[in-house]
């Protein structure tokens, strides 16, 4: 069953609610594949998109056999790496990766057609487009994004210790009734190993529009130990963070009344 009682978060001026504990969370062993709760495809994907994913996607996708080294897992050299948990339509990813050349940047998401998408904007090729023989990246790109296509927990298993200097996981799914709390991500399993793959003093960024789970994920950040939460006022958290990259769902949710937050938090 869930605990029921709130309890009150006070850090600077900040004092609010955040919700109960998950006392009902499974553990993932780690070793069977693990349930995902989504979809993985949506919409027939058009002819450009799927060559894409046929042509493209393998130039730049994270397998098995990929080496986990700044200096080989993307096309040059990186000084930073990042990590974007259900990178949705591609466009927070593709912006970042735009602004940090110097940066490579990790993105999984399970949802084919949004994968597609995120080649659309980072090649350039759209539907009607001519397709060229060899697809490559659009004009003033670094070869700086890599993609699993895949439930990233599969993933964090081969990801090295203190690899990460930051980790985005931008609006996930709130599964806002009690009962179905369990299939939250920020749950005490992932932040775990989320802790262990990133390095100290590197930021976990989570953005939502649910009253629900914002106070879902302050409890089971502080819960874990290891981030400590830099807000001081509610400008620090109710305000786009300056590298922010906006997205067709956070201007959704503005225009439907929804309020993001944005929550950093610094590995200790």
């Amino acid at each position: 069953m869930l605990i029921t009682e709130k309890t009150s978060l006070k850090q600077g001026n900040i004092d609010i609610q955040i919700e109960p504990k998950n006392s009902s969370f499974t553990p993932y062993n780690g070793f069977d594949k693990p349930k995902f709760y989504g979809r993985r495809k949506g919409r027939t994907i058009r002819k450009a998109k799927s060559t894409l994913l046929e042509a493209f996607l393998p130039e730049i996708k994270i397998t098995d056999k990929s080496v986990f080294d700044k200096n080989k897992l993307f096309g040059k050299p990186v000084e930073k790496v990042a990590l974007e948990i259900g990178f949705g339509d591609g466009q927070h990813l593709a912006g970042q990766a735009k602004n940090n050349p110097d940066t490579g940047f990790i993105g999984a998401e399970v949802f084919q057609n949004g994968v597609a998408n995120l080649l659309t904007l980072i090649t350039g090729i759209k539907e009607g487009s001519h397709l060229p023989e060899k697809i490559n990246l659009e004009e003033g790109r670094v070869d700086n994004i890599r993609v699993f296509d895949d439930d990233i927990r599969l993933l964090f298993k081969q990801i090295p210790n203190n690899f990460l200097d930051k980790v985005f996981i931008l609006f996930p799914d709130p599964w806002p009734k009690k009962r179905h709390a369990h299939r939250r991500f920020v749950n005490p399993d992932n932040l775990t190993e989320i802790a262990r793959i990133m390095k100290k003093g590197g930021i976990l960024r989570i953005a939502t529009d649910h009253k629900i789970y914002k106070g879902w994920a302050l409890r089971q950040v502080k819960e874990n130990g290891n981030f400590v939460w830099t807000a001081k006022c509610g400008n620090d958290w109710k305000k786009e963070p300056a590298d922010w990259v906006q997205t067709k769902y956070q201007l959704k949710a503005l225009r439907e009344g929804r309020r993001p937050v944005f929550l950093d938090f610094e590995k200790i």
